[in-house]
């Protein structure tokens, strides 16, 4: 599972394209690719892997339109304008074995995204950030296991507690 985050804006979306790839790496994803301006939303999240662990990865796309023509797997695009949820995550699950690329946007969509890939999937249908779309996305896909994943060459792990901070610090020299 692979996410692009169409359009970062510099200052303007930095924190919203940090929460993307937060999400994406969290909830199951291998890679996010962000367009638009570039900045130090990469290094951010490339530190926070490193600290937290697994193998996420975050790289620049200049040109969205090749890199999405050129995927070869499902492309889905998440929206208030498309299909229905569970009938999309149906399909999604229906096509085991194939890459999938999950496009979310940031500043107004182009046009051309809609037609440009193979589902657009409704993530509710009134206004929503884009951040949440892609978690109840992900929870969907994945069913909730991607919740208890554990993050190899983690340096920081959190243990579930009622009370209190349970904070687990591992691979220290």
């Amino acid at each position: 599972m692979t996410v692009l985050r169409l359009g970062h804006r510099l200052v303007r979306d930095e924190r919203i394209s940090t929460h993307i790839g937060l999400v994406a790496r969290a909830f199951g994803a291998k890679k996010l690719f962000l367009t638009g301006a570039d900045d130090h939303t990469v290094d951010s999240l490339r530190r926070i892997s490193a600290r937290w662990g697994g193998n996420f990865q975050i790289e620049y796309v200049k040109n969205w339109r090749d890199f999405v023509r050129n995927w070869n797997g499902l492309k889905v695009h998440l929206t208030m304008y498309g299909e229905d949820l569970s009938s999309g995550i149906e399909k999604v699950r229906q096509s085991s074995g194939k890459d999938i690329l999950v496009v979310v946007g940031a500043e107004k969509v182009p046009r051309d995204i809609y037609s440009s890939v193979d589902l657009n999937i409704s993530i509710g249908n009134q206004p929503h950030s884009e951040v949440a779309a892609l978690a109840i996305f992900l929870d969907r896909v994945f069913m909730g296991e991607e919740l208890y994943n554990t993050f190899r060459n983690a340096r920081i792990r959190i243990k579930p507690s009622m009370r209190g901070k349970k904070v687990e610090f591992v691979n220290e020299n």
